[in-house]
């Protein structure tokens, strides 16, 4: 397929710059992706030629999105819905399938259900934010000062302003925390989610002494790493469709300064490369 956007994700810089998931160079970077259909192998009978597309490359092993042109497996994507651009739908995959699989796939949350999100306003906190409202959630959210508006802006119940308040004294007895900070924040989750319920971390590399607090607690504790999955994506462009999420792009860049788009981009939404 012909690359017209492709996401950038904290992933690609750990790929890049200390060899994750086993990777050795040399490789192409980039997992999620929006492009147009130039050909199909085989067998293919969901997709034809000039149908334009978005989807994530298998993750961790799929890489290869930074280019021109990609080969990607028919079912890794979808149609791009005409209330994306391409630009929006590159920004989409990743983190929303990551926010869909914590909330939905793992949490099981629903309506009522009392949820955390940390980094609120990143590529995957504003995502969740957003799928977490559509479910009904009543949501917190984890904002620096500048961002307190934008994450009620996406729909976040109550805003709790990190740098101000002290977190942990502050909010407890949650259903549900999504966590993409990891480390020490992973065990002070545990503690202020009620008994019963559920943390699940973007970081996978859980410390046995947080699994130990967990088991103590009852405290469901999940790593999660995110799966290209076309019927999850098909529930985000439902709810893109409904009007009810939409991934916010904070800035573009060109292919060929993919350099700077992961030293410059910022921790709000999304930073997307057009070749």
């Amino acid at each position: 397929m012909q690359v017209r956007a492709a996401g950038v994700n904290p992933a690609d810089q750990m790929y890049r710059q200390v060899g994750a998931f086993g990777a050795q160079p040399p490789f192409t970077l980039g997992w999620d992706v929006s492009g147009v259909v130039s050909a199909i192998g085989p067998g293919v009978t969901i997709l034809e030629p000039g149908d334009e597309v978005f989807g994530l490359l298998p993750f961790p092993k799929g890489a290869g999105a930074y280019a021109e042109y990609v080969i990607a497996p028919t079912r890794a994507l979808l149609r791009k819905p005409d209330a994306l651009t391409h630009v929006e739908a590159g920004a989409l995959p990743l983190a929303g399938l990551t926010a869909w699989q914590a909330l939905v796939e793992t949490a099981h949350v629903g309506a009522g259900t009392r949820v955390l999100v940390t980094g609120a306003t990143g590529g995957v906190g504003h995502l969740a934010i957003q799928i977490a409202a559509a479910l009904g959630a009543e949501i917190t959210a984890l904002a620096s000062t500048a961002n307190v508006d934008a994450a009620r802006a996406y729909g976040a119940t109550r805003v709790v302003d990190y740098r101000t308040t002290d977190v942990a004294s502050t909010v407890s007895d949650l259903d549900v925390v999504i966590d993409v900070l990891g480390g020490d924040f992973t065990t002070t989750a545990v503690s202020m989610v009620r008994p019963g319920g559920t943390v699940v971390t973007m970081i996978p590399q859980i410390t046995p002494a947080t699994v130990a607090a967990a088991a103590e607690r009852g405290v469901r504790l999940h790593g999660l790493l995110v799966e290209a999955d076309r019927l999850g994506l098909g529930e985000l462009v439902r709810l893109v469709e409904t009007g009810q999420l939409r991934p916010t792009v904070a800035a573009t860049y060109p292919l060929a300064d993919a350099a700077s788009a992961h030293r410059d981009g910022g921790s709000f939404g999304k930073t997307v490369l057009l070749p």
